[in-house]
């Protein structure tokens, strides 16, 4: 059972479907998913929702977004209280009740009879099958026109175009909220940073070097235990399903707790470099810039040099996600200052590496201990 917060990927199951006896539900994606979860069509909520959510079908046509109800009463089905609508209206039967345990509309431990414990709510997904919004029922004759609201507020589907050439990254949204963010710039605003370099093998060992020419920026390495695993829970839920989903990859360990500032008073900037060419970065597999105030500056965007002149820049909140082999920069702040979070992930197998590669590292670089 799990009780989705946006940003949140949503549970795939496979379930019995008004339109097929094996619907799998990960096969959705690509337009916006309203997934309601109203138990019973005999309750007077349930008559009502169902009922606004009818007289706007217009708005669920499948290509911009579908609805789906889900019912544990086997006589929404055999009455035929509820039917499907297509395109876009559909109807998942749950009389085993296991999408509901699933998703937090029923406890794990509810028995058969389980209508007076039922939590109904509905749950927005974006195309990527990630949570925008969860919706309580209450009261249930402002829930669809709050959830139309919603719906008007969210960037349309694009029309069918042809890629252009991009990086293999991950741009996500929503892996912080907003006032995370918020919490994590006024640490460094407190603290202050301290100048920030770069790794560079010198002699067989890799030492860290200060050259403004290269990279301008000032790190606060965060102290405070709550906030890092705060930090860590959120990358865990949100951001490791979608690497383990895309690249394959099943990130076990992360690497810094820092709030990163760019300022375009001293030329805040990062050059085109890999993050992983020296001995003691040889363990990084993924870089993660999660910005925190994506909206108050312009320049310092993420170029990947390698795959044309585009930038790449996530909304607040957002990450975007790269293997540390790529070539990329942060290009120069022209206005204002920015805030980002920038850990290194990698897995067990990569900690190994990241051990063994300790008297490699000269005394200016922490060691790693496991």
């Amino acid at each position: 059972m799990v009780h989705l917060t946006p940003g949140d990927p949503a549970p795939w199951f496979t379930a019995s479907a008004s339109n097929n006896p094996k619907f799998s539900f990960n096969t959705v994606g690509g337009r916006y998913i309203v997934l309601c979860f109203f138990g019973s069509a005999v309750t007077a909520s349930s008559q009502r929702i169902l009922g606004d959510i009818a007289r706007n079908r217009e708005r669920f046509d499948d290509q911009q977004a579908c609805f789906f109800g889900v019912s544990i009463d086997v006589d929404d089905q055999r009455l035929g209280r509820v039917q499907q609508q297509l395109p876009g209206i559909r109807f998942f039967w749950d009389f085993d009740q296991q999408i509901s345990r699933l998703y937090g509309a029923l406890p794990a431990d509810a028995t058969d009879d389980s209508q007076g414990s039922y939590r109904p709510f509905t749950i927005v997904l974006d195309p990527a099958l990630r949570t925008l919004a969860v919706l309580s029922f209450d009261p249930p004759e402002t829930h669809v026109p709050r959830l139309l609201e919603l719906m008007d507020s969210l960037p349309p589907i694009g029309p069918v175009v042809s890629a252009a050439l991009q990086a293999p990254v991950l741009v996500i949204p929503r892996v912080f909220e907003p006032e995370f963010c918020r919490e994590l710039v006024g640490l460094y605003e407190r603290h202050g940073g301290e100048e920030s370099g770069f790794m560079r093998e010198e002699d067989g060992k890799t030492v860290l070097v200060v050259d403004y020419a290269h990279k301008r920026r000032r790190d606060y390495n965060i102290s405070d235990e709550r906030v890092c695993q705060a930090a860590m829970f959120r990358i865990h839920r949100r951001l490791v399903p979608e690497i383990k989903k895309v690249f394959q990859f099943n990130a076990t360990r992360m690497e810094r707790y820092i709030v990163a500032c760019y300022e375009a008073e001293t030329g805040g900037h990062f050059q085109p470099h890999r993050d992983n060419t020296t001995q003691g970065t040889a363990h990084r597999r993924f870089a993660v810039t999660i910005n925190l105030n994506a909206e108050e500056y312009e320049g310092g965007d993420l170029r990947f040099p390698e795959y044309g002149p585009h930038t790449y820049r996530a909304s607040t909140g957002g990450a975007v996600v790269f293997s540390c082999s790529l070539l990329h920069e942060a290009t120069p702040i022209t206005k204002g200052t920015r805030f980002v979070f920038l850990p290194f992930l990698y897995d067990d197998e990569a900690a190994e590496i990241r051990k063994q590669n300790n008297p490699h590292l000269a005394d200016s670089v922490p060691r790693y201990d496991g």
